[in-house]
């Protein structure tokens, strides 16, 4: 694409395709409609997704991906899979689909530009949680997208276009900063609920009501203050609390507690916050412990 192209893009309205109207899919395609661009047709597969499409996309066309492609002349949003994108890829351009001057974007957070061949494109990473429920519009503005690409200012236009801040982040890293998005995201979720179970466990009936503020201030007070926010027995190196602790969890439950607990522990000890010495009790619990097994 010329340069003369390229800011014609920047300066009007995109006749945009969606490949994948899945809960990303969809709600992005929302998004670039209320923004005052065309989202002129969508592929989706399964029921869920058709049903999505034709709710938060009601003016795009239901189409197969290669005429997704085709219709796309502006801009086609790939929001597959990230193990799929190569094939999603590799296939429409088999088919020739893929249109000389449509910019391709996709919004896989591991994957880069490689995965575009030599296409003209964007990685497009929306630093968010999606349920492809239209609650999802409400969260874009004021994220954070990471962003690799090559044409800065088209790719700094769309994300303004949707209330975001671009983060750009480069190609080799794509990977590490995915990981970091879902160690703290994805892993969170797990973590709750695991919180829940041993709740319920002990005899409480709504585990919600309970964890919802100490959460939250733990959420608050980690991302304000880093490592400073660390509370509770292994920052403090209080070990016998620590085995009792391993001597009533589910053995399902120990592998992630100790590994966490080890981790917290080497954090603290770092950060000044746990002295070595005081911590030589705590340290041999975890390391003794029987991994898979009450202790």
């Amino acid at each position: 694409m010329s340069a003369v192209q390229r800011a014609g893009k920047r300066a009007s309205s995109l006749v945009v395709g969606v490949v994948g109207a899945g809960r990303v899919g969809a709600v992005l395609g929302a998004a670039l409609e209320a923004a005052g661009h065309h989202v002129v047709a969508a592929a989706a597969v399964s029921a869920a997704s058709r049903e999505r499409a034709r709710r938060l996309l009601p003016h795009a066309e239901i189409r197969p991906a290669d005429e997704v492609a085709r219709a796309a002349t502006d801009l086609l949003l790939l929001a597959v899979p990230d193990d799929h994108l190569a094939g999603v890829v590799s296939g429409l351009a088999a088919t020739g689909s893929l249109r000389d001057g449509t910019v391709v974007a996709h919004t896989s957070g591991a994957h880069g530009l490689a995965v575009l061949g030599d296409r003209d494109g964007i990685a497009l990473h929306p630093a968010m949680t999606f349920t492809g429920a239209d609650a999802d519009l409400e969260r874009l503005p004021g994220i954070a997208w990471g962003i690799t690409a090559r044409d800065r200012a088209f790719a700094s236009r769309l994300v303004t276009d949707l209330g975001g801040i671009p983060e750009w982040i480069a190609e080799d890293a794509r990977p590490l900063y995915h990981a970091a998005l879902a160690h703290g995201a994805n892993h969170l979720v797990t973590l709750v609920n695991e919180a829940a179970d041993l709740l319920r466990t002990a005899g409480v009936e709504d585990p919600a009501t309970v964890l919802s503020p100490l959460l939250h201030a733990a959420l608050d007070n980690a991302l304000l203050l880093g490592d400073a926010a660390l509370t509770g027995p292994v920052s403090r190196g209080d070990a016998g609390t620590v085995r009792k602790h391993l001597d009533h969890l589910a053995p399902e439950s120990v592998p992630a507690y100790l590994a966490l607990a080890r981790r917290t522990a080497d954090r603290a000890i770092a950060a000044g916050r746990l002295r070595p010495q005081d911590a030589a009790l705590l340290l041999d619990v975890l390391a003794h412990a029987t991994v898979g097994s009450p202790s």
